[in-house]
């Protein structure tokens, strides 16, 4: 990553380096026996509109520095937003002291050198930075225009809790005293709106209902995302679609998870399989390594070197290499998220996933390309297909799950009304080894993808 690449940002890569440099030098002379360092910057803009008025027009800049040392294996952290040397001394002093006087603990110390990240792994381009050369008055015309398409989508589209529109990007560089050396610039921009649907009063229907949906793009890439119309039109169709919902009699039947929700059940299981969750054994898959976690049918592969992916990085956050790898195998789960630290005191090895999961992809070796969002209702054939989730109901200790839930009932294959005021439940541990399929409706949501799942029975509470 070169200098050249870093417009729009107030430091270059190389002054990044000799900051990180100035950095170990100050530690090694106070005496620490090892020491990393981060340094960043992040500048972006962000504005939103409702009803066609600007509401917000926000400009962030920020920097930082942080700084870890080792003495022993006593470890300080400190950290400052000054990149004057005056400022750069105290920090590492700060550090070091509180270092000093930490307690003693056996697994503290920077990644094994045979982990980290070196030469050609350090500096893989994954194609991460697109600036968007954008200022507020376009910014604000492109959420104009995403409100505007919703809003005239149809009459019963009232009114909107607003459109935004955000452009996002960074750059950072990490080096420690164990010889890594490494760092480069990343972007997110995104646009989203929230219209309101309500049917009058005195409609046939009955009218006074009215319900709220939401839609979003984001993308490393400006150029990638969707038209600031499309997104309009689309919430505004969700919003619609969930006009005259009801709710429904207590019951236990199958559940639906809309592709854009279903990443939520992958990341519960990869909290389950995280170092801290298990060292700390407040996690519903204690030593599942090797056992069934998914149902038969279910692989979790893991490539942290997609191109523009939003969970790519060539190493984690504390340097170490990142690799492809299958999580999970015929739904026996082959490997655990662990940074050094996690993996010292489970008595295991670094995954590379100090920052959290890379890239997630959960297929089925049942789903065939046909199987769309209506060939997934069809399978569900009677139960609830859930468009949105409410509250945190989930317990990662026992893996009971229990949330407030919005979508609709399903009769014969087909939606028959909107559902609304339910909750479902269950444990997260039958859940996903109840899984039955996986739609080719793919959707990534962060660094998690996968097509609607449809889980085989979950208790569902109404009216």
């Amino acid at each position: 990553m070169t200098d050249t690449l870093h417009r729009g940002f107030a430091h270059s890569r190389a002054q990044f380096q000799q900051l990180a440099e100035d950095a170990l030098a100050l530690a090694r002379t106070l005496g620490a026996g090892e020491a990393g360092v981060e340094v960043s910057e992040g500048v972006g803009l962000s504005v939103s509109v409702r009803k066609g008025e600007v509401e917000n027009v926000e400009r962030n800049r920020d920097k930082s520095l942080g700084i870890t040392v080792y003495v022993g294996k006593r470890r300080g952290n400190a950290s400052t937003s000054d990149f004057s040397r005056a400022a750069l001394e105290q920090t590492v002093r700060a550090a070091h002291d509180i270092a000093r006087f930490t307690a003693e603990d056996p697994a503290a110390g920077l990644p094994d050198v045979e982990d980290l990240a070196f030469g050609a792994a350090a500096e893989r381009d994954l194609d991460l930075y697109h600036a968007w050369p954008i200022v507020a008055g376009q910014a604000v015309e492109i959420a104009q225009r995403c409100e505007a398409a919703a809003l005239e989508t149809d009459r019963r589209i009232t009114n909107s809790d607003g459109a935004g529109v955000s452009a996002q990007q960074s750059h950072f560089f990490m080096a420690n005293s164990r010889g890594f050396r490494g760092g480069y610039a990343s972007s997110r921009h995104s646009i989203s709106v929230a219209p309101i649907a309500s049917e009058p009063a005195n409609s046939a229907h009955g009218g006074g209902d009215m319900q709220r949906d939401a839609w979003y793009s984001s993308m490393r890439s400006a150029d990638d995302l969707a038209a600031p119309e499309a997104v309009g039109r689309y919430a505004a169709e969700r919003a619609l679609s969930r006009l005259r919902a009801r709710k429904v009699a207590t019951a236990e039947v199958p559940v639906l998870f809309e592709s854009s929700l279903a990443a939520g059940l992958i990341g519960a299981l990869v909290q389950a399989t995280s170092g801290g969750a298990l060292y700390r054994k407040s996690s519903f898959l204690l030593d599942s390594l090797g056992k069934p976690v998914l149902a038969p049918h279910l692989d979790l592969h893991e490539d942290p070197h997609i191109p523009r992916g939003k969970g790519s990085a060539p190493f984690d956050d504390e340097g170490v290499v990142t690799r492809a790898r299958e999580v999970v195998k015929g739904g026996v789960l082959q490997g655990y998220f662990l940074s050094s630290y996690s993996a010292r005191k489970l008595g295991m090895r670094t995954t590379g996933h100090a920052g959290g999961s890379q890239n997630l992809l959960l297929t089925s070796r049942l789903t065939r390309p046909g199987d769309d969002l209506d060939a997934m209702l069809k399978k569900l054939d009677r139960g609830l297909f859930v468009i949105e989730l409410m509250g945190q109901g989930v317990n990662p200790v026992t893996g009971d799950y229990s949330r407030g839930a919005a979508g609709f009932w399903v009769e014969g294959g087909r939606i028959a009304h909107p559902v609304h005021e339910v909750t479902i439940a269950g444990n997260l541990k039958q859940m996903l080894q109840g899984i039955v399929a996986v739609g080719a409706d793919a959707y990534t949501s962060g660094a998690k993808t996968t097509g609607s799942i449809l889980v085989e029975r979950m208790k569902l509470a109404g009216s």
